[in-house]
């Protein structure tokens, strides 16, 4: 039964679309197991780049089946037009699996969401707008719409309208906003239920008797440790768990079935929105990994925040994920350097701690602790084997593998497909 998770083990936007991607082509199913088009996968294909949000990036390997599981958000209408853009492009999306269970983001769910933002002002959580939020947080409060219900026009016009009898209040009543109409809602939500139809499917049956058949499941992760919702920087987080145990609640898969978790670890760190950040770096160095890492959200389109390796938040990903191994990437663009910032363990009101702060007020003043690790000039986009890489940028790699806590089963040397060092065999 070989079950693997593969996950982000910082704040989101370690690399996880090629790992998946460089799996997907020896794997049987790729799912996604939360989140919603709040994500942002880059893979490089060739010459050949695509970028995902809501799909699993197992879509681009032919013979791989990509699943979204139930504890994914989908809004319809980005999940139609990312398969349209792909089909454009020539690949095969037709295998692709969708959980009735999984609950629908509405056109109301981005609307909350936004206007929630507006008027929050500079206490607002840095969310994508995208209604992942708003879509969660009626799942939870059983009002959400799910997949299924496109189906029966008569179930979806009385759930629209329970949950937007209390939203029409908030929106009119509290945010000055015209009250959304139901019937409206109801026509564009039946709009694509024929559309998505033959992509629905009891997912929870699918990759069981899947694992009893020997086959081989990838579940991705969608964010990072950090912004789960339980385990993460709250409450500048997502509103789901991407951490392992969310992989099982959001397919139906038990945890016994688990064979081995992945842990997405970017040679440095970077992060999207609002919230702590201790290693953050505001100066050229800052700039320079920014510039030289492309580093700007495939999704937000926002620039991301970088700072410095943080070997604290690595071993508490290990911690809380059970991971067994990491896969490091973009280690080419720390080429360049002379020397190396890493955080070994933070400053708190003048102690040392050298394990993530379980208070905010605490994580929020953490002062980073650095340890200088010698730099590398050489080009190591085209290294094939660990040996091929300069000896600083080995002692690079060990020191993170000893301070993270979990072997490095893999470095990403560049962004192509091939572009990536494979140390211990993920399969």
């Amino acid at each position: 039964m070989p079950a693997l998770v593969l996950l982000g083990a910082q704040w989101g936007d370690e690399g996880k679309g090629k790992a998946t991607d460089l799996l997907g082509g020896s794997v049987d199913y790729v799912v996604r197991y939360q989140g919603g088009n709040n994500a942002g996968h880059t893979v490089v294909v060739g010459d050949q780049k695509y970028a995902l949000h809501l799909l699993p990036s197992g879509i681009l390997s032919p013979g791989c089946t990509p699943v979204i599981g139930n504890g994914v958000v989908v809004d319809p209408a980005v999940l139609l037009s990312e398969l349209s853009g792909l089909n454009e492009r020539g690949v095969d999306t037709s295998k692709l699996l969708i959980s009735g269970n999984a609950h629908l983001i509405t056109p109301y769910h981005t609307t909350v969401d936004k206007v929630t933002e507006r008027f929050l002002g500079k206490r607002r959580i840095g969310t994508t707008g995208r209604g992942i939020g708003p879509a969660y947080a009626d799942k939870i409060n059983r009002v959400g719409i799910r997949v299924q219900d496109l189906f029966d026009e008569s179930i979806l016009t009385q759930k629209v309208e329970a949950a937007l009898d209390f939203k029409n209040q908030i929106l009119a009543k509290l945010y000055n906003r015209r009250a959304i109409q139901a019937d409206q809602v109801v026509e564009e939500l039946l709009g694509y239920a024929d559309r998505i139809r033959g992509y629905v499917a009891d997912t929870t049956l699918v990759l069981n008797d899947a694992l009893d058949e020997g086959k081989v499941v990838l579940f991705e992760g969608g964010q990072g440790t950090l912004l789960d919702v339980d385990h993460g920087t709250y409450p500048f987080v997502t509103s789901s768990n991407p951490t392992a145990g969310g992989a099982c609640t959001g397919t139906g898969v038990g945890p016994t079935k688990i064979t081995r978790v992945i842990g997405i670890l970017k040679a440095y760190t970077t992060r999207v929105g609002a919230g702590p950040f201790p290693t953050e770096l505001f100066d050229d160095d800052g700039e320079a990994l920014r510039r030289i890492g492309g580093e700007r959200g495939v999704t937000t389109g926002r620039d991301r925040r970088c700072g410095w390796f943080d070997a604290v938040i690595a071993r508490y990903a290990t911690r809380v994920n059970g991971l067994t191994d990491f896969f490091l990437t973009k280690l080419d663009v720390l080429t360049g350097w002379e020397q190396i910032p890493v955080c070994v363990a933070y400053e708190v009101d003048g102690k040392r701690v050298e394990e993530l702060p379980y208070s905010q007020t605490d994580f929020h003043h953490a002062k980073p602790i650095y340890e200088m690790l010698p730099g590398w000039s050489e080009d190591i986009s085209k290294a094939k084997a660990f040996g091929d890489l300069p000896k600083n940028a080995q002692a690079y790699v060990k020191a993170l593998e000893e301070m993270s806590g979990a072997p490095i089963s893999a470095i990403g040397v560049g962004p192509g497909r091939t572009e990536t060092i494979e140390i211990t065999s993920f399969l």
